[in-house]
């Protein structure tokens, strides 16, 4: 069982917590997450995600990339490369972790690490500042136009 029902279907195949994506977290036409793929909030370039649609992810045990045949295929490499880049972020290290301690555990850590130290509000992954309290996080960001 999921340490906290709210990210119940918030993990994605490719490991990231779509709780901490700052098209779920916004207040007007929230995202509802990867696996709503019909979600009309959800932006097109994620409705058209490669890796959600893959045909391979349906033929694995878990629903999670790390147990598809191709894993670390060039999509998820090159999608991991961005998030490392740009947001100081590991969807590879997450898979890792989910496979490796659980996703309960993954849950109950991503809760912990992305909370903000000063109002305790869930933090977006998108965003260095904390979108409650606008505290600075210091965490790695890189906001495009």
């Amino acid at each position: 069982m999921i340490a906290n029902l709210k990210y119940q279907g918030l993990i994605a195949p490719c490991g990231m917590n779509c709780g901490l994506c700052i098209g779920h977290l916004r207040e007007k036409r929230p995202c509802g997450g990867c696996f709503k793929k019909d979600d009309e909030n959800k932006p097109k370039v994620c409705r058209s995600c490669v890796i959600v649609n893959c045909d391979l992810l349906s033929e694995t045990k878990s629903g999670f990339c790390f147990d598809c045949e191709k894993y670390p295929c060039t999509r998820l490499k090159n999608l991991d490369k961005r998030y490392r880049t740009n947001y100081g972020m590991s969807m590879i290290e997450n898979l890792a972790f989910i496979k490796n301690q659980g996703l309960e555990k993954f849950v109950k850590n991503e809760e912990e690490k992305w909370k903000c130290k000063t109002c305790g509000s869930g933090l977006s992954v998108h965003r260095g500042f904390c979108l409650n309290c606008k505290t600075e996080t210091g965490l790695k960001t890189c906001i495009k136009g």
